[in-house]
């Protein structure tokens, strides 16, 4: 099997706790330790900074797509393995999603749930089988899970939805759970 890549999304912003900077530098750091490539949004700000920059020092390959739109806005990391500019949104998510074995979702914003709900629907439609790890700490995504547990009981998805994901509360347990269900 080639190394492993996993898809990160993941906020611009570093929100206001400092576990959320922590655990997306670790994850990057984990993901070297294990010469795992990186696939993100190209991002050197807020999280998305913090995951690559880690990866980077320890080694990693790090694949990063924007869209022309926010290279200055996310401030394009250009020193990345490989850097793609696409036109949209849209086509930034499918080339991440399509050069991924894996996606891991840390804390972030609306950006951040429109990537996760359209790798879930896809998911939900057949459309792919590939792990979807929420890394969850201080209970960032529990809301989110909550709410997806509830759309279940209300009859607006099966209950099969639970269980294409998976929440874990350290970068050290995404990365378990990803050895797990990539091997």
């Amino acid at each position: 099997m080639t190394k492993p890549s996993i898809c990160v999304y993941c906020g611009s912003r570093p929100g206001v706790r400092p576990v959320y900077v922590a655990q997306a530098a670790r994850f990057g750091r984990l993901l070297a330790e294990r010469d795992w490539r990186l696939v993100y949004g190209a991002g050197d700000v807020g999280l998305m900074g913090e995951v690559a920059r880690a990866a980077q020092a320890g080694g990693a390959e790090t694949f990063g797509v924007i869209p022309t739109h926010l290279v200055s806005a996310e401030a394009g990391k250009r020193d990345l393995t490989r850097f793609v500019i696409t036109e949209t949104m849209h086509e930034r998510k499918k080339v991440m999603f399509m050069n991924s074995d894996a996606i891991v979702v840390l804390p972030g914003g609306a950006g951040t749930l429109d990537e996760f709900f359209e790798v879930l629907t896809w998911r939900q439609l057949g459309l792919h089988a590939k792990p979807i790890i929420l890394l969850n700490p201080d209970d960032y995504w529990t809301p989110l899970t909550d709410m997806m547990a509830r759309i279940v009981q209300e009859g607006f998805a099966d209950a099969s939805m639970l269980d294409m994901t998976r929440s874990v509360d350290d970068a050290e347990a995404a990365m378990n759970a990803l050895a797990t269900m990539l091997s």
